[in-house]
């Protein structure tokens, strides 16, 4: 994707009286001081930099770790209920009785083998994805992705694009776009879908994010904070293509400051700030730009100077930009 000259946020400059204004010209040293916020934002059309957009992919991708499921009860359950129709048939007598028994029996250790092989499979994506935190050590990851795993295994194209994502969007869409939605289970199908809506998203293309948010369905997704994340991608792009009060409404059932929301209340509260500027309103817009200011204030800088961004956001987000003396730095956008 072509892109010309736009900024990111940078260090916090320093400030003369504590108020966020920027020091004047030093008289030793003879070096102006920073420019303007304003003069640097001037152009509204300014696109993300790649810098940009993978560090905010990098901050959207980060999962939750979740805990290593306890197979010991689900086989205890499972073997329980496997005894208990033996039970039951032993009781009745009837040779339909003893065939249901058998079939149950085999599908309940096919469902063994089968959980096995998926959380064996987890846990080794996992462990790769754990130690690729660095450029060199993602392009390592991807080699082994690539050699260890089949093709068309989901588990590990969903690792792929998690990688991919955060130094090449376009990529990690194409990788996620190869999926033949229609042939997934209903809860990975929604992962997929969930993953290339926030890779839009952050792209600034809300129409294709919509497009995916409208077909997840929050309802299915067991894992509680999946579906604070299902949640908060759905919302953002709803608020952002005219269904803000429904983004409001939804985030209203989940409280970004519960104590295991972890790594989701950044993401939330990016949510309730697209929303809360759908519906006009202007307390709730800077309620979420100062609770993300004390998150991060660089988180900012997504509503600053971005494509498709209420104007009443943008302006709540450089007037705390400019009070914390947060400067802009100059990046050269590149194609990707």
């Amino acid at each position: 994707m072509a892109s010309d000259e736009t900024e990111g946020t940078a260090d916090t400059a320093e400030t003369a009286d504590g108020e966020g204004e920027a020091k004047p010209e030093s008289k030793v040293s003879g070096r102006p001081g920073p420019k303007s916020l304003n003069d640097k934002l001037s152009n509204k059309q300014k696109k993300k930099s790649r810098d940009e957009v993978q560090q905010e992919l990098r901050e959207l991708s980060q999962e939750p770790e979740k805990p290593p499921a306890d197979l010991s009860k689900i086989y205890l359950r499972g073997g329980a209920l496997v005894a208990v129709a033996w039970i039951i048939a032993a009781i009745l007598r009837h040779w339909i009785g003893f065939a249901l028994c058998g079939a149950l029996t085999v599908a309940a250790v096919v469902g063994v083998f089968w959980l096995k092989r998926y959380m064996a499979k987890t846990q080794a994506l996992g462990s790769i994805l754990k130690g690729a935190d660095t450029q060199e050590g993602r392009k390592a990851a991807l080699e082994r992705i690539n050699t260890e795993f089949k093709k068309g295994d989901t588990q590990a194209v969903i690792a792929k694009a998690q990688l991919q994502m955060q130094d090449d969007p376009r990529a990690a869409l194409v990788t996620l776009e190869a999926v033949n939605l229609d042939k997934e289970l209903g809860p990975i199908a929604g992962q997929l879908r969930a993953m290339r809506a926030m890779i839009h998203l952050t792209l600034g293309e809300t129409a294709e994010a919509r497009a995916l948010a409208d077909k997840l369905d929050l309802g299915k997704q067991q894992e509680p904070k999946t579906r604070v994340m299902f949640a908060a991608v759905a919302a953002e792009a709803w608020a952002r293509t005219g269904a803000g009060r429904k983004a409001v409404d939804t985030l209203d059932l989940f409280n970004p400051e519960a104590d295991d929301m972890g790594e989701l209340r950044a993401q939330l509260w990016r949510s309730r700030a697209f929303a809360y500027a759908a519906v006009n309103d202007t307390k709730g817009i800077a309620r979420a730009v100062k609770r993300l200011a004390t998150i991060n204030p660089h988180l900012l800088g997504m509503f600053v100077g971005q494509k498709k961004v209420h104007p009443l956001l943008e302006r709540e987000a450089k007037q705390v930009v400019m009070q914390l003396g947060i400067v802009p730095r100059k990046t050269i956008r590149q194609k990707m």
